[in-house]
């Protein structure tokens, strides 16, 4: 049986986040204002049956489907939150699961670090598929189990402050977001992912 470790709904993707998406992406790219669904499972291959339902029971585009050593993700998006829905909900009947049914997300790690050094920047900058950070901003730091909530908790922080996307990773044992920008910025911004984080219900489980 498919375990649901992710499964969580964006309203609507915001520019930033929606761009890096289009950046990662080897699927079909999103692009601003359109609704979008992340999904993960274990095991891995069990995406294959999830992509499949969603794929036929509506008019969504995959943008990502990835098979990992345990898990496997899929981020589906649409023009239409109506849409996006009706293909969530065809994956939960598939699995005879329900939307409670997934993992409550953890934060296993929140640092904010201020006025950040130009070394530091140089070996963020060097491995990040977003914007830059540079020397004197405020860098913040979010890893969170099960990984696919790293999304919302990325497009949240858009939604609510002036920041600067450097990279997310929502696959894998653990989901992480990089952000920059001000100080000022970055303070709202990261409170505003932690609390879209907390804010999702689910079963207690282990990453």
């Amino acid at each position: 049986m498919s375990e649901l470790r992710c499964y969580v709904f964006i309203d609507k993707l915001q520019p930033q986040f929606a761009s890096f998406l289009g950046t990662v992406a080897q699927g079909f790219l999103p692009v601003p204002d359109q609704a979008s669904l992340f999904v993960e499972v274990a095991p891995g291959m069990d995406i294959m049956r999830v992509t499949d339902v969603a794929l036929k029971a509506t008019d969504v585009k995959p943008g990502m489907m990835i098979i990992e050593r345990m898990y496997g993700m899929l981020e589906i998006h649409s023009d239409s939150q109506a849409d996006v829905r009706r293909a969530g909900q065809a994956i939960l009947d598939a699995l005879d699961l329900k939307e409670e049914d997934r993992m409550k997300p953890e934060i296993t790690s929140s640092q904010v670090i201020r006025n950040i050094t130009d070394y530091h920047t140089q070996l963020i900058n060097r491995t990040r598929h977003g914007d830059m950070i540079v020397p004197g901003q405020t860098l913040y730091v979010l890893e969170v189990a099960p990984a696919g909530y790293a999304a919302i908790a990325a497009n949240e922080a858009e939604k609510a402050a002036n920041i600067n996307i450097l990279e997310v990773r929502a696959f894998g044992s653990f989901g992480r977001v990089y952000l920059g920008g001000e100080e000022r910025d970055i303070d709202v911004g990261y409170r505003a992912a932690e609390e879209a984080i907390r804010s999702i219900n689910g079963r207690p489980g282990r990453a």
